[in-house]
């Protein structure tokens, strides 16, 4: 395998940029979502640190990620790919507490599935 041919591909270095940022941005919300889960309903702590992760992610993820600039239309699209995206994740969360997945377990299920559906809607928001 070449590595070096693999390292040079533009969607492929994308990807992995977006997974590092994925990872912070997870740890983020997780974190937060931890420490609300003992105080307030899960459905409302998971929001909570979602929502929270998200600002930080806009930004990390036009730098980053994708080499850009911040705009408003991104941060638009950005949104409106998100917005999909917490409902994919707060449906998939309340069906792995549905089939019994432990609460502090199933945050990082969901965050594995709504990975890649992620990764592919923000391609086409930041693609140049």
């Amino acid at each position: 395998m070449n590595w070096e041919k693999i390292r040079q591909d533009k969607r492929v270095m994308q990807f992995v940029r977006f997974c590092i940022i994925g990872v912070l941005a997870a740890a983020v919300h997780y974190g937060i979502y931890y420490l609300l889960q003992k105080w307030i309903e899960v459905n409302v702590a998971y929001t909570a640190g979602y929502l929270i992760s998200f600002v930080g992610n806009f930004f990390l993820t036009s730098y980053f990620t994708f080499r850009t600039i911040p705009t408003w239309k991104r941060f638009c699209g950005f949104a409106g790919s998100h917005g999909l995206n917490y409902f994919l994740h707060i449906a998939l969360f309340n069906v792995f507490l549905w089939m019994g997945v432990h609460h502090l377990i199933a945050p990082p299920l969901v965050m594995l599935v709504a990975m890649l559906v992620q990764f592919t809607l923000l391609r086409f928001i930041f693609a140049k």
